[in-house]
C-alpha cells in the first residue's frame, strides 16, 4: 500500500529563526499523529536548524537538490554525504524551478537520482509540464521523456525507493488550477 507523502518545499524562503518558527509550528501542528509522511525542505541554509527543531519526530528533512559527485570543485554544489550528515532523510530532484533557471536536463536528473539511490536519502523526482507544452497536446509525452531521461537504466528495486511528485508547472503562480481528474488522468500515464 502507498503512503501519501506530503513534502513542503520552502524554496528560498525562511532562513535561521523563522525557519526553526515553522518547524517548530508543524511539529506542534502534527503533534496528535501522522497518517502519512511529512517532509520539510528549507533552504541549505537552515537544514541544520530545522534538523534539530525536528530531531526524535516522524517529521523528514528533505534537501531542495543535490549534486552527484560526492566531492570536488562543484562551488555551490551540495553532496550527498553532506546531506546525509547533517540529517536529511530526502532530497528533491528536477525541480521545474531547477530546470527552468538553472538548465537542469533529464540527464542531469538520472544522475543525482542514482547518486541519491547509492545511498540512505530518497529521492523526491519532479516531473511535469509547461503551460506552451500542455496547451500545443504535448503534455504526455514531455512527462513521458522526463520519466525515460530521469529514471534511466533504474531498476524495479530502484523505482521502489523513488517518490515520483507530478508537478503541473502551468499551474504554479498563473491562476490555473489543476483538477484531481487532471492530476489523476496524469497519475495514471505516470504508473
Amino acid at each position: 500500500m502507498r503512503v501519501p507523502v506530503i513534502a513542503g518545499n520552502w524554496k528560498m524562503h525562511k532562513s535561521g529563526g523563522d525557519a526553526v518558527s515553522l518547524a517548530r509550528a508543524i511539529r506542534t501542528g502534527v503533534a496528535d499523529g501522522i497518517h502519512c509522511q511529512v517532509a520539510l525542505a528549507p533552504p541549505f541554509t537552515a537544514l541544520a536548524a530545522v534538523a534539530s527543531e525536528i530531531k526524535g519526530t516522524p517529521l523528514i528533512l528533505a534537501a531542495q537538490n543535490v549534486h552527484w559527485e560526492p566531492k570536488g570543485a562543484f562551488t555551490g554544489e551540495i553532496s550527498v554525504p553532506m546531506l546525509q550528515d547533517i540529517g536529511c532523510g530526502m532530497v528533491v530532484v528536477g525541480h521545474s524551478e531547477r530546470r527552468q533557471y538553472f538548465g537542469e536536463t533529464d540527464a542531469t536528473v538520472n544522475r543525482r537520482v542514482r547518486a541519491v539511490l547509492n545511498s540512505t536519502l530518497q529521492p523526491i523526482v519532479c516531473i511535469g509540464e509547461t503551460l506552451a507544452e500542455r496547451e500545443s497536446g504535448m503534455h504526455h509525452s514531455v512527462v513521458e521523456q522526463q520519466l525515460a531521461g530521469g529514471l534511466d537504466g533504474l531498476t524495479g528495486q530502484d523505482l521502489l525507493r523513488i517518490i515520483l511528485a507530478y508537478e503541473p508547472v502551468w499551474a504554479i503562480g498563473t491562476g490555473r488550477t489543476a483538477s484531481p481528474e487532471i492530476a489523476q488522468e496524469m497519475h495514471g500515464l505516470i504508473r
